[in-house]
């Protein structure tokens, strides 16, 4: 399951429930060794995805 975790400006409830339901169905098949590997490499996508987030709601003050 490839695809973009969009999450709300807000940060909600709900998307802390839609985190946690991707990361199980990305590392649900995963052995020990790939879970580290997953968790411990760090994620550009995620970090880009917090500078739109962040730059949005400084542009929307």
């Amino acid at each position: 399951m490839a695809y973009t975790l969009e999450i709300s400006p807000n940060f909600t409830i709900e998307d802390i429930h839609k985190i946690r339901e991707h990361n199980y169905e990305m590392t649900k098949q995963m052995t020990v060794e790939e879970k580290l590997h997953y968790y411990n490499t760090p994620r550009t996508d995620a970090e880009e995805q917090i500078e739109r987030l962040r730059h949005r709601r400084n542009t929307s003050v």
